[in-house]
């Protein structure tokens, strides 16, 4: 399909720079197919049934995001000697190594060191083909302790763009359910969740399970190709464990449904589907790029923000409801002033077909 296809206006002012609070007073827009109805997300219990299901992710976003500066070129090149070099980690690679995006990168060669300060300095290994670097984390120390030191939480460019990253975004951006480091992206959508929230789901005889998905800087990245056909998505690293796959597969056989909380818990279920809806243990990197004309295996439904005009979520959004569907929900989320994005307001996705709400 055209990339164009996916495009729409969105007004500056429906961006969130700030999650709600509290932030399960976050609205909620319920779409039931075509028909929706304005809630909040405290609404959920009495929007979902007894035995649904609810999948969260249980990554936790490190402080990824790395400012420093370029050391050790010869004199031949004074120009870029001490050079600003900014690095965002995207994927681990093992112990020391991590794949990561980088800022000014005509000014970063193979085998030269980068210093991020407090004692980080890292070597960049490789350059690949995308044009990311593969970094090696120096000196005995976990790198997980040297980015608590010296890197920043990687806020998505359209919030970073606005206003400087500080210390609330620390725990703004992480969810109640984090607990596996790895990501550098939030799962936004479980962001709305509370202690007081999951307790009411639980009375309600709501379920809850979790997976693990360390999310990518790829999830911010454009799309450049025209057609979607030509886009290649980055791979991600997740876990489904046989437990977990198990009591998931149990509760569709007993009727109820499976509601993925966000696109990246969506995604890995259905890297872990087979064709038969079965639900199987998922353990290693997933790149699954779901377009309009894809059939869902695992999900019976999404609770998820607003997305991105010409984004990937935006085309995977549009893959469960239906692309004109999709249009005209945001077109009342856009015109009602839903917030906008990972700090922004939620929505829950049921397609026709799926039983009421």
């Amino acid at each position: 399909m055209r990339v164009d296809a996916f495009d729409f206006d969105l007004p500056p002012q429906n961006i969130a720079l700030r999650p709600a609070s509290p932030r399960d007073s976050a609205r909620m827009l319920v779409a039931h197919g075509r028909d929706m109805a304005d809630h909040i997300v405290r609404d959920l219990p009495s929007l979902l049934r007894a035995g649904d299901c609810l999948v969260f992710n249980d990554t936790r976003v490190i402080p990824a995001q790395l400012e420093g500066r370029r050391a050790g070129r010869d004199a031949s090149d004074p120009a870029a000697a001490g050079a600003k070099i900014g690095a965002t980690l995207h994927k681990r690679i093992d112990l020391r190594r991590w794949q990561a995006f980088i800022r000014n990168a005509k000014k970063l060669r193979v085998g030269e060191d980068v210093d991020f300060g407090q004692g980080v300095i890292a070597s960049a290994e490789e350059r690949l083909a995308d044009g990311s670097f593969i970094l090696f984390f120096h000196g005995d120390e976990p790198v997980e302790l040297l980015l608590e030191r010296a890197g920043t939480m990687p806020l998505p460019p359209y919030i970073a763009g606005k206003r400087p990253t500080d210390d609330q975004d620390r725990s703004d951006y992480q969810t109640m359910f984090a607990r596996e480091d790895g990501a550098v992206a939030a799962p936004t959508a479980a962001l709305h969740f509370t202690p007081d929230l999951i307790s009411a789901l639980q009375a309600a005889g709501i379920k809850s399970e979790t997976l693990t998905l360390h999310v990518g800087a790829g999830t911010f990245l454009p799309v450049k190709a025209d057609d979607t056909e030509d886009h290649v998505m980055h791979a991600e690293w997740g876990r489904i464990d046989e437990a977990t796959a198990q009591r998931l597969n149990d509760v569709r056989a007993n009727g109820g449904r499976v509601i993925a909380v966000g696109t990246t818990s969506l995604r890995l279920l259905e890297s872990a589907a087979r064709e038969d809806k079965v639900i199987m243990p998922f353990e290693g990197d997933t790149s699954i790029f779901i377009t309009p004309g894809y059939s869902f295996r695992a999900i019976d439904g999404l609770m998820t923000n607003f997305h991105l005009p010409k984004s990937t979520l935006f085309m995977l959004v549009s893959a469960l409801m239906g692309l004109d569907t999709m249009q005209a929900i945001y077109a009342h989320a856009i015109s009602d002033d839903y917030r906008f994005y990972s700090y922004g307001d939620s929505s829950l996705l049921l397609p026709a077909g799926t039983g009421a709400a």
